[in-house]
């Protein structure tokens, strides 16, 4: 197998300005990858990271349906196809089911469930149009299985991108488009920081001492789960589709012995 597996792929990673979504990108530079868009919201942020990494940005709303499908076309339009896509954009903003207003709900739901569902579409719609494969990742969490309690919008709207990953795999392999996802436990990420310090009152310390609690004494590290998305966008993944991998420390359904 070659050492650049993803030298013939047309990239586009929503959600690639920082974070896992950056180090997803820089992982698939580092394996061949030279046609590339990050998508995201922050403008200035998505152009440097786009320099860095000789790719090209494009601003997008990913709440905004119209516009999502609109990017797949145009980041085709750039790179002559998209084959590889990454949904790895959320809003992980607050809210349990006692006090979860509907616009929370709606925006949630917007951003992390419809916008990656018409982006995948628009990728399909656009392979099987050109009649060539494709594959997708979907980055989702370990709350899909149910979620701390202040999560409750963001682990529906995870559950749902969950199903929408096996739905896709299954009606879209006859047309050798492959679609698999991640659930990521607790992950070291800018973001995350500063979701800590918003919603939870976090000092400089909370890393180093959320870390010293974990069984491997790390949070999940964003290169790690980019290896495993790399991968399952590759060629090396063969005909895997329709895979749900949990990607975490703790073990889903285990109880204190």
């Amino acid at each position: 197998m070659t050492d650049a597996p993803h030298r013939d792929t047309a990239a586009l990673v929503i959600g690639g300005t920082q974070g896992l979504g950056l180090t997803i990108a820089a992982r698939l530079v580092a394996e061949g990858c030279t046609r590339l868009v990050l998508a995201g919201r922050d403008a200035e942020k998505g152009q440097a990271a786009a320099r860095r990494l000789g790719a090209a940005f494009m601003a997008v709303d990913l709440a905004d349906a119209r516009a999502v499908i609109d990017l797949v076309d145009r980041a085709a339009g750039a790179m002559g196809r998209v084959d590889a896509l990454v949904n790895a954009g959320a809003l992980t903003d607050r809210g349990s089911i006692l006090d979860t207003t509907p616009d929370l709900w709606d925006r949630v739901m917007a951003a992390n469930a419809r916008g990656p569902f018409f982006a995948l579409q628009r990728l399909a719609q656009r392979a099987v149009e050109g009649g060539h494969p494709a594959a997708a990742v979907n980055i989702l969490s370990m709350v899909v299985h149910c979620g701390q309690s202040f999560l409750a919008p963001y682990a529906a709207s995870k559950a749902a991108l969950a199903n929408v990953t096996k739905n896709a795999a299954n009606a879209l392999a006859g047309h050798r488009i492959r679609v698999n996802g991640i659930n990521c436990g607790w992950m070291d990420t800018p973001g995350e920081d500063a979701v800590q310090r918003r919603f939870h009152g976090a000092g400089d310390g909370w890393l180093a001492e959320a870390e010293a609690r974990q069984p491997f004494g790390m949070l999940v590290k964003p290169d790690h789960v980019a290896g495993l998305a790399a991968y399952m966008l590759g060629p090396r993944s063969g005909v895997m589709t329709g895979a749900i991998v949990d990607f975490d420390q703790n073990v889903s359904g285990a109880y204190p012995e």
